[in-house]
C-alpha cells in the first residue's frame, strides 16, 4: 500500500504527519508501536496479512530503539511488502538504527522531515505558520515575545498559539500587548502539572489539576504530552544506579539534576510493569482525544485515574 519515513527529532511536527496519514486513510485498521516497549515478533504479527483484506495502518515509533531483532522484522517485511499496509516508520534522528534507515531509505519511502527547531528565526516561523494556520495575523514583534518566553517546547508554543488565537478578538492582528495580557493571566496549571500529581498516586489532586488546566485552556493533547514526557524521563532514571548522585547521572542521561531527583520520588508509586502499562493506557487516551471516543475528557480522567491508582 505505502511507505512512509519520518525523520527527525521534532516530536509535534511527527505526530501532526501521524494524524495526517491517519486522517488520509480513515477507515483502515490502526495499530501504533514504540519502538523502546516491542516484544519480539510483535512487528511480523503486526505486518501479517489479513484475513479480511482490510486496509491497514501499522506506525512505528522511534525506530532507532528496536532492537536488532526486530529491525531484521522490518527488514523482513520490506523484501515483500503488503499492498493492504501503509507502513509508517519515525526514526528521531542520531547513529542508533543508521543500518536499517539505509535499508528503508533503498526501498523508497515517502520522506516526511521532522528535524528539531533550534534557531530562533526557525521557531518565529513555527509561530507565524501556527497563526496562519488558525487563520489569524499575528505582528512580528508579538512572534519574538511568545519565542523568547516559551522557545524551549514546540509543544508549548503550539498550545499558546491556540489558546491566543481563541482568547483574543478575531479580525484584529495579536500584539504584543495581547500576549503580555494573556501571560499576566494566565493560571500556572500545566500538562506537567497534571503529570506530577498522576505520578505521584494523588488521585484526587490530579483530577482537579485536570480539571483546572481545561478550564484555562490547557489543549488535551499537551496533557497527554506532558505524561509522556514524564514517563519516558521515569523510564531513564529507573535503569540508572541508585547510588549515584543526580549530578553525576545529569550528563549521561541528559536530563537536569532537578529533574533526576522529582524523577527519583515518583518511581517509588511505580514498578516497571505499571510503567510499561502506562505507555499502552497513554496510547489508548492518545487515540481518543483525537477522535476515537465519543467523550475526550471522559477519557482524560479515565486515564488519570487509571495511571495515579497504578493500574496503568
Amino acid at each position: 500500500m505505502a511507505l512512509t519515513l519520518i525523520q527527525g527529532g521534532e516530536e509535534i511536527l511527527a505526530d501532526r504527519a501521524i494524524s495526517q496519514i491517519l486522517s488520509n486513510g480513515a477507515g483502515a485498521t490502526v495499530t501504533t508501536l514504540d519502538g523502546d516497549a516491542i516484544d519480539l515478533g510483535a512487528i511480523t504479527d503486526a505486518l501479517a496479512p489479513s484475513l479480511f483484506g482490510d486496509d491497514r495502518i501499522v506506525v512505528i515509533r522511534g525506530i532507532q530503539d528496536l532492537a536488532s531483532e526486530l529491525q531484521d522484522e522490518i527488514s523482513s517485511y520490506l523484501e515483500s511488502e503488503d499492498e493492504q499496509v501503509h507502513l509508517v516508520l519515525w526514526h528521531k534522528g542520531g547513529v542508533k538504527g543508521k543500518a536499517l534507515l539505509e535499508r528503508i531509505k533503498k526501498a523508497k519511502p515517502s520522506l516526511i522531515a521532522v528535524e528539531s527547531l533550534k534557531k530562533d528565526g526557525d521557531k518565529s516561523e513555527f509561530v507565524r505558520s501556527e497563526f496562519s494556520r488558525l487563520g489569524r495575523k499575528i505582528d512580528s514583534d508579538a512572534i519574538a515575545a511568545i519565542v523568547d518566553a516559551l522557545g524551549s517546547d514546540m509543544r508549548e508554543l503550539a498550545g499558546v498559539c491556540s489558546q491566543l488565537a481563541a482568547d483574543t478578538q478575531s479580525g484584529k492582528s495579536i500584539t504584543v500587548s495581547d500576549v503580555e495580557k494573556f501571560q499576566q493571566g494566565r493560571i500556572e496549571t500545566s500538562g506537567f502539572d497534571v503529570a506530577d500529581a498522576v505520578l505521584e498516586g494523588k488521585t484526587d489532586q490530579a483530577l482537579i489539576t485536570l480539571r483546572r488546566a481545561l478550564e484555562t485552556g490547557v489543549d488535551p493533547v499537551l496533557i497527554i504530552t506532558a505524561l509522556a514526557g514524564s514517563i519516558r524521563t521515569l523510564a531513564k532514571v529507573s535503569g540508572a544506579p541508585r547510588g549515584v548522585k543526580s549530578f553525576e547521572l545529569a550528563g549521561s542521561l541528559g536530563l537536569p539534576p532537578w529533574q533526576i531527583d522529582k524523577a527519583r520520588r515518583q518511581l517509588a508509586h511505580q514498578s516497571p510493569a505499571s510503567l510499561a502499562r502506562a505507555v499502552t493506557t497513554l496510547a489508548q487516551a492518545d487515540a481518543d482525544i483525537k477522535g476515537a471516543a465519543a467523550d475526550p475528557i471522559y477519557a482524560l480522567e479515565r486515564m488519570v485515574i487509571t495511571l495515579s491508582r497504578g493500574r496503568g
